[in-house]
Order: C-alpha cells, then structure tokens, then sequence
C-alpha cells in the first residue's frame, strides 16, 4: 500500500490549516497482487463447492491417496485426518469451500487484506500437508510437471510479496518485497524455479515413459475435444520424454539463475511463463477444472504469478503536484 499524501490547502499555509488527502497516483504492485491472489483464492472456493467434493469419493478419490510414498511420520497424518473427515464430508467441505471464500473475498477489501493473508499462510500450511501430501516432495517421484511442489504453497509465498506495508515502513531503495522484502523475493522464487528443476532431474521423472505417462493421466475425466489433444500430444512426445522433459529443466535452471543474479528483462519473465503456461496445459490438464474434480488450478498459474511478484518495477516515491499553490507543501504521512 503506497504511502498517504496530504496537501495543505488555503492561501498563507499557516500552522493548523486544514489538510486534505491528494489523490492517489496508482495502484501499488502489492495491490494487484492482492487482487490476483484472491480472485484464484475465490475460484478455489467455487471449486470447492461442485458436487463431487461433497461425497465420500472426495476423501477416498483425493485425499487419503496423497498418503501414498510419503513417510510415516507424513502419511500417518494425512491418514487420521481424511477418516475423521469422511462421516461428514458434506459438512466439512462447505466449511473449507467457506474458509477459501473468505480469504479471497477478504484480499479484495483493502481494510481486510492483512488478516486475509495471515488467515490464508495458516490454511495453505495445513493444506499443503493434509490433502497435498507437501507436495510429494518426500516420496521421491515429486515433478514440477505435475503439480510439485504444491499449488497452495505458491499461494503462500506470493502471499508474502503481497504483504500491505505501512507508509511508515516505505523504503525507496527496498520498493516492493511485501514482508520478505526485493531481495527476499528474488531468493524465494530463484529457489521455487531451481528446486523444481531439481525434482524433474529426479531419476524417475527422467525415463523415457514419464512424461508421456503424465500426459495420459491428465486425460482422464477431461472433456473429450482437450482429452482429444492430450492423447495427440502424448503420442507425439512418445519415447522422446527424456529429451523434452531435460529441455524443460534446463529453461527452469535458466529463470532460477536469472533471478538469482537479479536480471529483470521482459524476455526472462516471458520464458517463466511460456514454460509455466505449457506445463498447465498439457501435463497438469489444467488442474483438472473441468473434470469436475479439481480443487485448484495447479501450480501453472502460480508460477506465472510469482514471476510477476518478482519481475513488478520498482516503485518510485510518489509524487504530488500543487499548481498554482506559491507557497503549497505536500506532507506524507
């Protein structure tokens, strides 16, 4: 939130005259994060309320499989939870379909967006274990093809590049950044870019069959024209997945150090979301939102969002002009 201004107004501008609020130059990049992230927050509580997520197949079909390949100490939890839930899913899914809508409806309204957030880095932890599994991230099969490392912990690290900062705490050499700051940001997402590279590299995701099988199970439940054009893109990357998939990693690694070294042309952006862009559309099919049964977009989206919370300019101190005030003063406050 950009910092307020106050325009002395009368004629002498003496001591006690009446100040009036200047007229707001923009939107600060925090805001249209802020929307961003909420209008995606609003569309996963929509999500949340098809039918499907209302009947048991919810936590048999969704839930308790997340479970599988991670340890113990991971899946034990995820386990207990999804059987205390299941008796009454219809009710507990309204309750999650109400917390989501919540949060996104409370990042659109400027005076709630602190709570919003708070409300929402709590809500994504507990997804991201219970009915993510973190991710997958332990099980050692985790792709960033696939959805690793977690569409709800993007939403909590954009979540703190949107972080509304006080007029107090503006500093011009440190513009954006939300709580973590500029250069926060450009670790966080430097670290996003390199470690999901890391986890394609991971050997199961390098054999030859792995992304064409990706591409298959995304056809599953999707309407028949986009299952039509996964099935044609599967056959085409047929035994060259290995190939394709190292090409992928290699554009992440390229991004991840180009943030890291703090290049900000408009070329790197375009590469993040050309490869973010391609891996929603063909081996996340989307999130599965037109299947019926998915819950969010996939970490696509999220990526081509975090791209731009790193990559928005810096902000220059906002400026006020006074015309025709000889002796006029701009207070910032």
């Amino acid at each position: 939130m950009g910092a307020r201004r106050w325009i002395v107004s009368g004629g002498d501008h003496g001591v006690g005259e009446r100040c009036t609020p200047a007229v707001p130059t923009g939107r600060s990049p925090e805001r249209v994060l802020q929307v961003l992230l909420g209008a995606l927050w609003i569309a996963d509580g929509m999500l949340q309320l098809q039918p499907s997520m209302f009947s048991r197949a919810f936590v048999t079909g969704q839930l308790l499989p997340v479970a599988q390949g991670n340890p113990a100490a991971v899946a034990g939890p995820i386990t207990a939870i999804g059987r205390f839930l299941e008796p009454h899913i219809a009710l507990w899914n309204a309750l999650f379909a109400a917390i989501q809508l919540a949060i996104g409806v409370g990042l659109l309204v400027r005076r709630t967006v602190r709570p919003a957030l708070a409300a929402s880095f709590v809500w994504s932890l507990g997804v991201w274990w219970f009915a993510e599994g973190l991710g997958g991230l332990l099980t050692g099969t985790a792709s960033a093809l696939t959805g690793a490392p977690g569409a709800v912990l993007i939403y909590a690290l954009v979540g703190l590049a949107a972080w509304p900062r006080r007029a107090r705490d503006l500093d011009p050499k440190t513009a954006g950044g939300g709580l973590i700051g500029e250069r926060g940001e450009r670790i966080v997402w430097a670290l996003l870019w390199v470690g999901s590279a890391g986890l394609i590299l991971q050997p199961a995701n390098l054999a030859g069959g792995a992304l064409r099988s990706a591409l298959v199970s995304a056809e599953g439940g999707q309407p028949r024209w986009y299952a039509w054009f996964l099935a044609r893109a599967a056959d085409a990357v047929g035994g060259h997945g290995t190939v394709l998939t190292l090409a992928v990693a290699a554009e992440m690694l390229v991004v991840g150090a180009g943030v890291a070294l703090g290049w900000r042309g408009a070329s790197l952006l375009g590469v993040a979301i050309v490869v973010a862009t391609a891996i929603w559309v063909l081996p996340e099919g989307l999130g599965g939102i037109l299947t019926g049964r998915g819950t969010d977009p996939n970490t696509g989206p999220l990526l081509a969002l975090a791209g731009l919370a790193w990559h928005r300019s810096r902000r220059e101190p906002e400026r006020v002009e006074i015309a025709a005030m000889p002796a006029g003063v701009a207070i910032a406050a």
